[in-house]
């Protein structure tokens, strides 16, 4: 089989690979007792932001818009020392990457797939966060929602996939530990792994994923 015929495996990044609680999780005792609360309205806001504009035709860059959301869980949470700012900034470029990420994709490659990240964040941020993991190596794409300054689940995100690739979307497996992210990934019409580390209850159910996996543990067994 060779490399352009081979099977495509693209990942979310952020909530996937990367725990989004990490840079709280690195100055938790300098947050205080609502550091999780803290960084659960950090997290949500800066998803929230990203679907608005672009529901309303707008784009800002996904550093931009982690700025702003860092700001507003500081204005919703004061217990918590706006001097971190810059702190939880810096740790947030240095996301620490799940423990079963890097075997997870090194055995997807060992099995001859092509790997690829397909995410939101802004190509400086994923720059980052790829190579402090040390997971590039593994990477045969980096792609960034940038290009087409949209945000997911807009259709013409999981495009740049396909055009990426030189593939349809039969071809493609997107994982994703965020299940409006594999609502929309299969209703572009790839095959879809949603990765369900909080044990969530299922939703989306007109679009449901081909299969619900606890972690990344189990996908290179499960590769086709």
């Amino acid at each position: 089989m060779s490399d352009s015929a081979a099977p495509v495996y693209v990942f979310d990044a952020y909530g996937t690979l990367f725990d989004v609680h990490a840079a709280i999780g690195r100055h938790r005792a300098a947050a205080g007792a609502d550091a999780g609360r803290f960084s659960e309205i950090w997290r949500a806001k800066q998803l929230e932001y990203a679907w608005t504009l672009t529901l309303a035709g707008r784009y800002a860059d996904f550093w931009t818009l982690t700025e702003r959301a860092l700001d507003y869980a500081f204005a919703c949470v004061p217990s918590v020392d706006r001097a971190l700012r810059p702190k939880l900034l810096e740790a947030y470029l240095q996301l620490d990457a799940f423990a079963d990420a890097r075997a997870a994709l090194g055995g997807l490659k060992d099995r001859g797939r092509r790997v690829g990240i397909l995410s939101n964040g802004s190509p400086q941020m994923l720059d980052a966060a790829v190579n402090a993991s040390g997971i590039a190596a593994l990477c045969d794409a980096v792609l960034s929602v940038d290009a087409v300054r949209m945000y997911k689940p807009r259709p013409e995100v999981y495009a740049l996939v396909t055009s990426h690739f030189g593939c349809t979307p039969h071809d493609v497996t997107f994982v994703s530990s965020n299940r409006w992210d594999i609502m929309g990934a299969t209703a572009f019409g790839f095959r879809t792994i949603w990765v369900n580390r909080a044990r969530l209850p299922e939703e989306y159910a007109d679009r449901p994923p081909a299969r619900v996996v606890p972690d990344l543990s189990v996908l290179p067994s499960l590769a086709v």
